[in-house]
């Protein structure tokens, strides 16, 4: 890049090079050069889009510059600058934290058809990370307690900051693994979007998958050691007709069926997601036949 250049120039300057770039496809490269020269400037992109003209100093094209590599070898936009937009929120985001995608938006989505608008209903959201579901739900269900845990300290502080910048106040967050903290809680609805994929996926070794932590993604030889494990303790922690409501794989639905099936639970329904791939399962705790069950 030259020395002296305008945001106009930059931003066509930053499309090309990252449309041009051998290791990554990009969908959008003018909307990936504006928000990387909007990170950089510490400005909006509705500015570079009015001052077009403006003139763009030396250090701060050197600084651009190095941004440009770290998104051309492939690290994702939501770690460079720190932030990802879930469910119209700008959230904090860190390393430690899953990049939120909107394919989990549709969890989002079903658990709001599940939780009347004005009733105080208990909701715990297992595995938090940046606490985007929790987020979420929270800004549109306000009467509603969302507990939320993660094993992650940092993350968890990650979540606990985006809460106060939002200036939401209808959450509490603990530290640990899956349902540890809250062992003799109940609720109404538990949601999770736990870790989905095999341990030897190729994609963990492929695109945004290769920076986001490993152990928020990987589970087990067939990627279902994390949503067995929610099933099996979810019925522990759910009142009589409470819900479950989980993401999965696009190819994991028909054996989440026969899971939940086998732990006992009804009514369950599946949701696509905005790629039209199998990506939500719902199951209600079956108050009945755990009662059976007990007697016999």
């Amino acid at each position: 890049m030259n020395e002296q250049q305008t945001i106009h120039q930059t931003t066509t300057n930053i499309k090309t090079r990252l449309t041009d770039t051998c290791e990554n496809t990009y969908n959008n490269a003018t909307l990936e050069a504006e928000v990387l020269l909007a990170h950089t400037l510490g400005q909006s992109r509705t500015y570079l889009r009015t001052y077009p003209q403006q003139a763009i100093n030396s250090p701060t094209i050197e600084q651009l510059n190095s941004i440009v590599e770290r998104r051309i070898s492939g690290e994702p936009i939501a770690y460079i600058t720190g932030h990802q937009e879930f469910w119209s929120l700008d959230l904090d985001i860190n390393k430690d934290t899953l990049i939120p995608r909107p394919e989990t938006e549709t969890l989002v989505t079903c658990a709001l058809e599940k939780i009347p608008r004005d009733k105080s209903i208990r909701i715990a959201d297992i595995g938090t990370g940046s606490g985007a579901i929790a987020l979420a739900i929270a800004s549109e269900r306000p009467a509603c307690t969302i507990t939320a845990t993660d094993i992650c300290e940092s993350a968890l502080i990650i979540a606990k900051n985006n809460a106060v910048r939002l200036s939401l106040s209808n959450l509490e967050f603990h530290c640990g693994n899956w349902f540890e903290p809250i062992q003799n809680e109940l609720f109404d609805i538990v949601i999770s979007n736990p870790p989905y994929i095999a341990n030897n996926d190729p994609h963990l070794q492929k695109g945004d998958l290769r920076f986001e932590p490993i152990f928020a993604l990987r589970s087990g030889h067939d990627g279902l050691d994390a949503i067995r494990h929610i099933i099996r303790n979810a019925k522990k922690h759910l009142i009589k007709d409470g819900w479950l409501l989980l993401e999965h794989g696009y190819d994991q639905r028909d054996r989440l069926i026969t899971l939940l099936k086998d732990n006992e639970y009804s009514n369950i329904i599946w949701h696509n997601d905005i790629q039209n791939q199998a990506r939500v399962i719902l199951a209600q705790k079956d108050s009945k036949k755990l009662t059976k069950k007990r007697n016999n």
